[in-house]
């Protein structure tokens, strides 16, 4: 992959997925204008946040190169955040008992609670380790490849996460669940217990995710799997350390109770769906371009 999308003044693939989703969040918005709390103020900084990309691409200036190759990363990071607000009031309802009970129809038993068995200070402590480390694992690779000056690798990479990370999202709204530590606490026989940095990370992710309804599909699933797939861009090396990080972030998924394993289905399906479907769709959103070569 040697073509490298320049700052011309044609919507890239990013530019266009990113505001066909801002635009599908301003018809909710508008559509629960009197139920949705902050409505105005959403309505606002998606139509700025739009206004931005529009006049970065249309009027290319000296931070239009760096602008439009990392914005994607704050402005998905944000349309994160929106989904606490939207899912509670478009949606009303949680879809948490129906996944647990698909989850005891496979297994014949309530996966977090099995795993209890395997519980150890030192292996929690562990699995929460790494699942923390979800966000810096998926930039690391779009970072390795910056520094690289490998840009239009960098560029698809970039493609690729964010219209996993959305794809997600569309996932939470259409099955809302908050995740199996909230439906099946009561089931759990013994709290989790780490060894060191677990509560601190814990406690960390929670303010972050807590008021989420952000299980299905597994985000953390899909993500670390196409940051697997996308590691083999910058080296075989990372690529194998990505390869033994991957099934470990799924088990922690369950292990620690945040995810049912039909969420974790659901993720690596997304994921498989997007290393597949993303080469053409890129390759058509891209389309009339101004290109240019590393």
């Amino acid at each position: 992959m040697a073509e490298v999308l320049t700052c011309g003044t044609r919507f890239w693939a990013v530019d266009k997925i990113i505001l066909a989703y801002f635009a599908g969040s301003v018809a909710v918005i508008l559509g629960w204008w009197n139920q949705l709390p902050y409505a105005a103020s959403l309505v606002t900084a998606h139509i700025l946040g739009g206004a931005l990309i529009v006049y970065q691409v249309k009027r290319p200036n000296p931070t239009s190169w760096i602008f439009r190759n990392w914005y994607p990363v704050p402005f998905v990071g944000a349309c994160y955040k929106e989904m606490a607000l939207f899912i509670p009031v478009v949606r009303h309802t949680d879809s948490d008992q129906w996944l647990a009970g698909l989850d005891y129809r496979v297994w014949h038993a309530n996966p977090t609670v099995w795993l209890e068995r395997l519980h150890s200070p030192a292996f929690t402590e562990f699995l929460q380790t790494v699942y923390t480390l979800f966000i810096p694992a998926v930039l690391l690779v779009a970072c390795l490849l910056w520094l690289k000056g490998r840009y239009a690798e960098f560029q698809y990479y970039a493609f690729l996460i964010a219209l996993g990370f959305l794809a997600s999202y569309i996932g939470y709204l259409f099955v809302p669940a908050r995740g199996p530590r909230f439906l099946l606490k009561h089931l759990q026989h013994i709290p989790l217990q780490g060894m060191w940095l677990f509560q601190g990370m814990q406690k960390a992710l929670d303010r972050l995710e807590s008021a989420h309804y952000d299980c299905f599909p597994s985000g953390h699933t899909e993500l670390t799997m196409l940051a697997w797939w996308g590691s083999r861009m910058v080296s075989k090396r990372l690529f194998q350390v990505y390869l033994a990080y991957t099934p470990c972030i799924i088990f922690a998924t369950v292990y620690l109770r945040y995810h049912y394993t039909v969420d974790v289905m659901a993720g690596a399906f997304f994921a498989i769906a997007l290393i597949v479907l993303t080469p053409v769709l890129f390759k058509k959103l891209s389309q009339g371009v101004t290109i240019g070569r590393n």
